[in-house]
């Protein structure tokens, strides 16, 4: 059964990696789905990629690091499908340094973009008594030297994931979020890192007692869970995704 039949979607961050498989993963069960990127030609191909499984595909090329870039997605996005049952919030900057530039790009796509696109999608959630899911990191949750930025708005995410689940309880609207492990697909960072710093890669392939990286498909099920009515009493929570990298 379509478990998101005529449901509107809503991913930040969809044209590729976990976006793009959170974003086909909601079109297979019939949901109408809105994504936005940066880069026009992989958002086109994700979106050819929805609308080829026979339900409304709406895209925007937009940079969430913007205020009105985001708020113009959203407010777009909920007027072309009518409504609002499920955002997800995926998108990143990938800021890790210890840099004014890198907290910059955390700050601004990672924790704003989030904030305003739950703040354009609220009213929509309430009335549809709906749900978001925020995307966070296993690097949330402990210290770290080689991406200090990225981890510290990672953990925000998380904090922030209670806060709303705390404020939007009453209307009726769930919060949570998953915190991914390190995930591999084809043109993605991990894959890169293979051949431009095997010693990393391998450290933390390692790490994870299957003796793999997880891939986008595997974030996206989680997701899609987090989403549906069979998660209808959990809000509030960070759910790891990550095939026990964390317990290395």
């Amino acid at each position: 059964m379509a478990r998101f039949a005529v449901k509107r979607v809503l991913v930040a961050g969809g044209s590729r990696g976990i976006g793009r498989s959170i974003a086909l993963g909601f079109a297979q069960e019939g949901a109408q789905v809105s994504i936005c990127a940066r880069d026009p030609k992989a958002l086109e191909a994700t979106r050819a990629e929805i609308a080829a499984l026979g339900v409304t595909a709406h895209a925007v090329s937009a940079d969430l690091g913007v205020a009105d870039q985001v708020t113009g997605w959203a407010e777009g996005a909920a007027a072309a499908l009518g409504g609002v049952d499920v955002l997800v919030n995926n998108a990143s900057g990938f800021g890790a340094r210890d840099t004014e530039e890198d907290w910059a790009k955390g700050l601004n796509v990672d924790v704003m973009a989030t904030v305003r696109a739950s703040r354009i999608a609220a009213p929509h959630l309430k009335a549809s008594r709906g749900s978001i899911v925020n995307v966070s990191s296993i690097s949330g949750f402990r210290p770290s030297l080689r991406t200090p930025a990225y981890a510290a708005v990672k953990a925000l995410l998380v904090n922030y994931t209670s806060s709303q689940a705390a404020a939007f309880g009453p209307d009726g609207v769930r919060v949570n979020a998953v915190a991914p492990g390190s995930i591999e697909f084809p043109g993605g960072s991990w894959e890169q890192r293979k051949s431009s710093d095997p010693a990393l890669y391998n450290r933390i392939l390692g790490a994870i007692p299957f003796g793999r990286l997880g891939t986008p498909e595997e974030v996206a099920e989680v997701v899609l869970f987090l989403a549906s009515d069979a998660a209808r009493w959990v809000t509030g929570q960070t759910i790891i995704v990550d095939g026990g990298q964390m317990l290395g």
